[in-house]
């Protein structure tokens, strides 16, 4: 289970109940932001990336008690994991037996393929503001839907006060982003991940989760993504929750969310037939 920017363990918990529900074991893996924002330009998160790929191919190596074959599923948040998990494939990418051990992949509030300054700007501002952006609310209270009216009181002022920063965080960070994105060093290993992601997944169902409100990835995107992946005979499932923000489509509609993994889940992992 990979999360997205600035999620915490304890945010994932409510997720990993889902799978082991189903006996399903499920492990974590989180950036926090001030790794990412290092002058080391995210080699530290590369490094812990590269761990936890070992550690992977390790636990593959085994089997189960009963002799049975382990295998992967992925789910991914953001693109912050799914990203996460492009390196991992990349990692992969040379042992076609290890490729062959992923069962499955879910992503979740990810999948946009360019390397825009907006999208990290927004992923950015949301991780760093949390509570007080935009993209965790609902489709008609976002910050591209309100208008700051004339002045009826302190608590207009107090309203327009997030607003304002949130506004004032987005256009640094974009400046940020376009000159870092622009380095060669760092352009090249993005460009690499999602060439990847975008031409070397592993011959296993994908499941999309994602919604038209999202404020951080464009849902345009991801269903033109979904579209190419169909192109070269992937295996792909896809729900658009229409008004859930940016990774909040499970707490806004439980009962849906776990239907569509419920769903996935009998296409990726063998049941036992009684």
């Amino acid at each position: 289970m990979l999360g997205w920017l600035g999620a915490e363990q304890k945010h994932l918990k409510r997720y990993i109940e889902l799978y082991t529900s189903k006996g399903i074991d499920a492990i974590s893996f989180v950036v926090p932001v001030r790794d990412m924002l290092g002058f080391d330009l995210g080699r530290k998160v590369e490094k812990r990336i590269l761990d936890l790929s070992e550690e992977l191919v390790s636990w593959l190596s085994e089997k189960e008690e009963d002799g049975r074959e382990r295998g992967l599923l992925f789910h991914t948040f953001s693109n912050t994991g799914w990203l996460v998990y492009g390196a991992i494939l990349d990692y992969f990418q040379s042992r076609s037996e290890l490729m062959e051990k992923i069962k499955g992949c879910v992503v979740d509030s990810g999948g946009d393929p360019n390397i825009d300054p907006q999208v990290w700007a927004a992923g950015f501002s949301a991780a760093l503001l949390k509570k007080r952006s935009s993209a965790t609310l609902p489709s008609d209270q976002g910050i591209e839907r309100q208008e700051l009216q004339p002045d009826k009181g302190s608590s207009k002022v107090q309203d327009a006060e997030p607003l304002l920063l949130e506004t004032l965080v987005l256009a640094g960070l974009e400046k940020f982003f376009c000159f870092i994105l622009k380095m060669p060093d760092v352009n090249r290993r993005l460009t690499k991940i999602i060439t990847t992601l975008s031409k070397n997944q592993p011959d296993c169902p994908q499941l999309y989760l994602y919604s038209t409100a999202d404020k951080v990835i464009p849902f345009g995107q991801v269903e033109m993504f979904i579209q190419d992946q169909k192109m070269l005979g992937r295996k792909v499932w896809a729900c658009n929750f229409g008004s859930s923000p940016h990774v909040d489509h499970y707490r806004n509609f439980p009962e849906k969310y776990s239907a569509e993994l419920h769903k996935f889940l009998k296409e990726c992992v063998p049941v036992d037939r009684k």
